[in-house]
């Protein structure tokens, strides 16, 4: 249905010209009646015409919209398949009901559906020649085979071409070697799961012709001329991105269908639903977005398995939307009311695509809702009425705007490929994993990736069982202590609970993985990281502990905890009126609020990352994110042209093995992290982008909705604390955006909040605690949302889509999450007390709670305030500040390579210390430098082929092994009892009893008085 001819501005052959206005009337024009200079695929009455070059044709005939010519001609394209040559998406603007169509697949059941107003586009096809179509039968006998079945078109009129005609039998697969062949074979024509493109005719299936996507699923990626496609010159400089991520993009694939809606918001409602169920009780258990990754594949390969039918017919996909279905007449065998419904739900097919839309709304979603931890502790702790609609204005505007902090930010944070968001590999090669089978040999390991994975996840599954169940003493490894239980010193500095790990080793991947994956950090960032823990917590800690400076030799090296000076846990009761309000006499007649050293260092490392994330991202990206603010107010995202482009001329795709194609784009230091453009913002081109006025819509509405949550409701935080809090975030969301994104370590906001709250606006807990949730929330959940945009960015879903696919998930999970906090409220006796049912007792609300009074009602006036403890802390400011532009000045002058050291992760991934321990964070390190630094230099190929999957699998595995631990054992209580050494040994000394270096005697105090 088009010609192949060779190219008259150059040498290549194989320029695909499409027809720019076809007549309807000629479809029944007889043999010899027929105008010369258009071609036909066969000599029947009825055949169709194929266009012939589009200089000769007269502009002015279009042809009827309603007619077969017209709708081939829509998913025709506007391009030449050269490689210099470009592709251009002439987007035109569809109505208000046709937009909401598109977006969530509401073909209509009754009559014809809306049909799209752009044109199809292709994945990635390496510049070679064009094989020409005559080799798959001109004769309108062309084959499209649909699992197996073979499916032949019956046009009327005897075939009159000599060409040979596959032939596939059932159960067989055509084995085309060449991938241009292939290709070529279903390069323009609608994807579908086969059948009939309109009466009489036949198109290859979407499963079997769409784009790269047949190669990939049969596993026949060796033929060298399509080494360059899978390694473009500007694949993405990263090795971590390019062993994980697809240079190739498949425009064809179904994305918005009522399957993926459906799955989606299912997941949104029931993982939120059971995680904000689970998060009032103690102990607990997280349903993590992995295992929504793994379960819904199966579910989407059921959908299909139930509800598709061999004869149904062809859907054209556009940008991931239903296009078109075949024509009328094709489907009247389809009229039945069941029929209806079957094919509305049947859309598409499931893919990878699909399948990442489900992963981000879980992703989105199942993190509970912190305000729902605010509302708790304002019903349950300070008695306060809580209406419905403030409980729902509350947590929308805290979780939508970080989302439009997200989008606003998407020039700095998602399209620079520096910007590599090393989380979202994890999930790339999970994708890759389960929905393509290519199996290249790597080092001599010639398992598949997916078979691979199964092998892991079923290992992490199984023995989780031994240190999460049976012997505990493997996961808190702490051996060296094992010979002398009572020694303080021993305990202190080997120990893993509350000791400083210095002796790195346990068999539980939980506490390898506590703060994040080490698979997934490059070892320059976890180097940093380990930087940071030798010098402050290795050295710095243990000689200011032993020197008992802030008195902290009375209390243990490493808690959680604050003490008062008797050296037990403060009792934040005793200070707290009956209307829980601070009381100053009992206060004076208590304590002292007094923090470990390790807590100490904390805040101290805390304060100077936050002033170093500010100035480190002034030095080394300043000037490029100022260029890109103007290059951003210049430009107005509506009126762009969206432009995708072929590879230029300039920069051939080199063949043969991947090696000799050396990256044009290079690995970047931290002082060019926005410039450059890799393969996957080429790609994405394709698709129109999601306007900024979306995202300022959203940002304005929601902060409207906080400014009337704070002035109506008596929460005593006036408006300009509110815009304070925003204020904070919009200064440093960029900041810490550009952290996580390249080293996947997060810098908190939630300790500088509570305390500039506390300064701002004294002795007011509840402010504080709504101040947090703006200013820290926005920040954490804007975070959340970019990485979810880069994932998206990396699958190549349409940014729009994938706009309502985010805002969706997160209003099913916010309205959930209230829902079944407040049927909790009415149904569970005694819930946030201690004698509340099944440990129903609220223990993340009540260390908020704590957190409130500590930082709310007492204030940092009285920990860094004139004559404090723990004034000497806020020199950390300056210190964060200066260094990193000490560093950036001797960079500058002697040109040396200092931009890896990151002041900001070196500090900042420290915040976790307490709760982690400095076991989590040396076992995390080790395993890093094993992985990211030596295999990946002695087994490249392994490295590329099964690192991120081997990630997947532990971190899947050990998610399901939680599960199935606290369910089926735990919870029903069927471990009671159950005791030996291996359940014990670790449990015998200093450091599960959290001793002190020093103690008192009986009556004794520490320290000086209130």
């Amino acid at each position: 249905m088009y010609q192949v001819r060779p190219n008259r501005a150059s040498n290549n052959v194989g320029a695909l010209h499409h027809h720019n206005s076809w007549s309807a009337s000629s479809e029944n024009i007889p043999l010899e009646q027929r105008p010369t200079g258009t071609t036909y695929i066969n000599s029947s009455p009825h055949a169709y015409p194929i266009p012939s070059d589009p200089d000769t044709q007269d502009e002015d005939d279009d042809p009827d919209p309603d007619s077969d010519a017209a709708f081939l001609k829509r998913h025709f394209r506007h391009d030449h398949l050269d490689h210099d040559t470009s592709y251009t998406l002439h987007s035109q603007s569809p109505g208000i009901l046709a937009k909401i169509i598109n977006i969530m697949s509401k073909v209509p059941l009754i009559g014809k559906p809306i049909p799209s107003q752009r044109y199809g586009s292709v994945a990635d096809v390496p510049p070679s020649s064009l094989h020409s179509l005559s080799e798959f039968g001109h004769d309108g006998r062309d084959l499209a085979q649909r699992d197996g079945n073979t499916i032949e078109s019956n046009l009327a009129g005897p075939s009159t071409s000599n060409t040979s005609i596959p032939t596939y039998t059932s159960g067989s697969r055509p084995n085309i070697t060449d991938p241009l062949k292939r290709m070529t074979a279903g390069v323009s024509m609608p994807a579908g799961d086969g059948a009939t493109l309109f009466d009489g005719a036949t198109a290859a299936s979407a499963a079997d012709s769409e784009i790269g996507e047949e190669m990939d699923e049969e596993g026949q990626d060796g033929a060298s001329n399509n080494a360059a496609s899978d390694d473009p010159w500007d694949n993405s400089p990263y090795a971590q991105v390019r062993a994980s991520v697809s240079a190739k993009d498949n425009y064809t694939l179904s994305i918005s269908t009522p399957r993926m809606w459906i799955l989606s918001i299912c997941f949104a409602f029931l993982g939120s639903a059971t995680n904000l169920f689970f998060s009032l009780r103690y102990p607990s258990v997280t349903i993590t977005p992995v295992i929504a990754l793994v379960l819904v594949h199966p579910f989407g390969k059921l959908w299909d398995f139930f509800l598709k039918r061999d004869d149904d017919p062809v859907e054209v996909f556009t940008a991931g939307v239903l296009d078109r279905r075949a024509a009328p007449v094709t489907l009247q065998k389809h009229q039945g009311r069941w029929s209806r419904i079957r094919l509305w739900l049947a859309q598409g097919k499931w893919n990878e695509k699909e399948h990442a839309c489900v992963y981000i709304s879980s992703n989105v979603s199942f993190g509970f809702a912190f305000a729902t931890d605010v509302i708790v502790e304002q019903h349950k702790f300070y008695k306060q009425d809580v209406p419905i609609l403030y409980q729902v204005l509350l947590t929308l505007s805290t979780q939508i705007l970080g989302y439009a902090f997200a989008g606003l930010t998407r020039r700095y944070l998602v399209r620079p490929s520096a910007m590599i968001w090393p989380g979202n590999l994890m999930s790339t090669a999970m994708f890759s994993t389960m929905h393509k089978k290519d199996n290249k040999i790597a080092n001599g390991w010639k398992i598949s990736r997916y078979s691979f994975f199964l092998v892991v996840w079923a290992a992490a599954f199984m023995w989780y069982f031994v240190p999460g169940l049976l012997m505990p003493a493997l996961s808190y490894f702490n051996v060296i202590t094992w010979f002398a239980p009572k020694n303080v010193v021993v305990a202190n500095l080997f120990g893993v609970a509350s000791g400083l790990g210095l002796f790195p080793m346990t068999f539980d991947w939980a506490q390898i993985a506590y703060i994040g994956s080490p698979l997934l950090t490059p070892w320059w960032a976890a180097a940093n990281v380990v930087g940071g823990l030798v010098v402050i917590m290795w050295l710095v800690a243990p000689l200011l502990y032993y020197m008992n400076v802030f008195y902290s030799s009375f209390m243990p090296i490493l808690s959680s905890s604050v003490f008062d000076d008797t050296g037990k846990v403060y009792n934040v009761s005793r200070i707290l009126t009956k209307d829980f309000l601070f009381d100053q006499d009992s206060y004076n007649n208590y304590s002292r609020v007094y923090l470990p050293i390790t807590y100490v260092l904390s805040y101290a490392v805390q304060f100077a990352g936050l002033a170093a994330l500010v100035s480190h991202t002034a030095c080394w990206n300043g000037k490029e994110l100022w260029q890109t603010t103007k290059e951003t107010f210049k430009k107005e995202p509506e009126t762009v042209k969206i432009e995708y482009s072929r590879l230029d001329d300039h920069e051939p795709l080199s063949s043969g093995n991947n090696k000799s194609n050396s990256h044009r784009l290079q690995e970047r230091g931290m002082a060019n992290l926005m410039s450059g453009e890799d393969v996957h913002n080429r790609l994405m081109k394709r698709y129109e982008d999601a306007p900024m006025t979306w995202y300022l819509i959203t940002f304005v509405s929601m902060l409207a909705v906080g400014l009337f949550v704070v002035e109506y409701y008596p929460i005593h935080l006036p408006w300009y604390g509110l815009l304070l809090a925003i204020g904070i975030t919009c200064v440093l969301f960029i900041p810490v955006g550009i952290v996580m994104a390249i080293t996947n370590q997060h810098c908190s906001l939630y300790l500088m909040c509570q305390i500039i709250c506390g300064f701002v606006f004294p002795g007011r807990p509840v402010a504080n605690m709504v101040f947090v949730t703006y200013c820290y929330i926005s920040s954490a959940q804007g975070v959340k949302f970019a990485s979810d945009l880069k994932l998206g960015h990396y699958m190549k879903i349409p940014p729009r889509l994938l706009f309502y696919v985010q805002l969706v998930a997160t209003l099913v999970s916010s309205l959930t999450q209230i829902g079944v906090l407040n049927w909790m409220f009415l149904n569970i006796p005694g819930i946030c007390t201690s004698e509340a049912i099944n440990g129903f007792i609220c223990p993340l609300a009540r260390v908020h709670f704590n957190g409130s009074i500590l930082w709310g009602v007492i204030g940092p006036q009285k920990f860094f305030g004139k004559n404090a403890l723990y004034r000497h802390l806020m020199w950390a400011f300056l210190v964060g500040a200066v260094a990193p532009v000490v560093i950036w000045v001797i960079a500058k002058r002697s040109k040396r390579r200092l931009d890896l050291i990151n002041l900001p992760v070196a500090f900042g991934s420290l915040s976790w210390i307490p709760p982690a321990t400095g076991l989590n964070f040396s076992i995390w390190a080790i395993i890093c430098f094993l992985f990211n630094f030596v295999l990946r230099r002695r087994a490249a190929g392994w490295w590329s082929k099964y690192t991120m999957t081997l990630s997947a699998a532990l971190d899947s595995g050990l998610a399901f092994g939680v599960l199935v631990v606290f369910f089926g054992f735990l919870y029903p209580g069927w471990m009671k009892g159950f005791s030996w050494w291996g359940t014990e040994v670790y449990k015998q000394g200093c450091d599960w009893q959290a001793c002190a270096y020093k103690e008192l005697a009986p009556g004794e105090h520490f320290g000086p008085r209130p």
